[in-house]
C-alpha cells in the first residue's frame, strides 16, 4: 500500500488516476482548487484525505505543501494538474510542480505530466522572467525538471509522462487516445515494481520515448533550475 498525492484530482486524468489508485488499495491524498470541486467529483469517500489550493497562486502553493506534509512522507507524488491556455499556464504547469517538489519532503517517486506538444516548446527561458510562455514551453520545462530531479536525487525515481490526447475537458471530445491508457502509466510509475529505467524516463503508454533534446541537456536543466529559483524565490536544495 502506497501513500500517493495526486494534484488536479477533481476532473479528467487526475480523477481517473486517483480512482484507480484507490481501487487498488492505495492511500490517496487528492488535491483540488477548492472543496466543492472534489465533492462534485464524488471522490472524497474513496481517498484518505484532501488538500486544497489554487496552483496559480504562489502563496497558496506554498501553503498546499504544508497541508500535504501533514500526511507524512509520500511514497509518490503525481503532478497531474495543468491548464492549456491563459495567463496561468506557467504558474500551474511549471511553477507549482517546482514549488511542491522543493517544499515537500522528498518522496520515493515523482511523476510529472508532460505532453507530446513539449517537443514544440522553446528552449529559450526568457518566459520564466516575463511569465509569457506557451503550453508547449511549460511542458518542455516540466519535462526537463523531471529529468533534472532524476539526476540530482538518485534515491528518488523521477519520470515524465505523455498521457496522450485524451477526451478530457482539456483534450476535448475529438481526442483520439484512450482515457484509461492515459492514466495507467502514472499509476504504474507511482506504485509498480521492476520499472526500467528506474528513473529519468519519458513515457507514453508504459513505453519510453525520446523527449525534446533540451530536456536531457544538463546545461539546460541547470539554467532552468536557476530560473525557477529566481522566479519563485525558492531553492530546490
Amino acid at each position: 500500500m502506497a501513500l500517493v498525492l495526486v494534484t488536479g484530482a477533481a476532473t479528467g486524468l487526475g480523477l481517473a488516476t486517483a480512482q484507480a489508485l484507490a481501487a487498488d488499495g492505495h492511500d490517496v491524498v487528492a488535491h483540488a482548487r477548492n472543496p466543492s470541486r472534489l465533492a462534485g467529483a464524488g471522490l472524497l469517500d474513496q481517498v484518505r484525505g484532501a488538500i486544497y489550493g489554487n496552483l496559480a497562486e504562489h502563496q497558496e502553493v506554498v501553503a498546499l505543501a504544508g497541508q500535504a506534509d501533514e500526511y507524512g512522507r509520500f511514497d509518490a507524488v503525481i503532478h497531474n494538474a495543468g491548464v492549456l491556455t491563459g495567463p496561468d499556464v506557467l504558474a500551474v504547469n511549471t511553477l507549482a510542480p517546482y514549488i511542491l517538489t522543493a517544499r515537500l519532503r522528498t518522496p520515493h517517486r515523482l511523476v510529472y505530466l508532460s505532453s507530446s506538444m513539449h517537443r514544440s516548446g522553446s528552449a529559450n527561458l526568457q518566459g520564466l522572467t516575463t511569465g509569457r510562455v506557451s503550453y508547449e514551453d511549460s511542458k518542455l520545462y516540466v519535462t526537463a525538471l523531471a529529468a533534472a530531479i532524476a539526476s540530482r536525487c538518485p534515491e528518488t525515481a523521477s519520470h515524465a509522462v505523455d498521457p496522450g490526447w485524451v477526451p478530457t475537458r482539456m483534450g476535448g471530445p475529438g481526442a483520439t487516445d484512450d482515457l484509461r491508457a492515459g492514466h495507467e502509466t502514472q499509476v504504474w510509475l507511482a506504485t509498480g515494481q521492476d520499472i526500467e529505467p528506474r528513473t529519468g524516463g519519458y513515457w507514453y503508454h508504459r513505453h519510453t520515448q525520446r523527449p525534446h533534446p533540451a530536456a536531457q541537456d544538463a546545461t539546460f536543466q541547470a539554467e532552468l533550475i536557476a530560473g525557477l529559483e529566481a522566479r519563485t524565490g525558492i531553492s530546490l536544495g
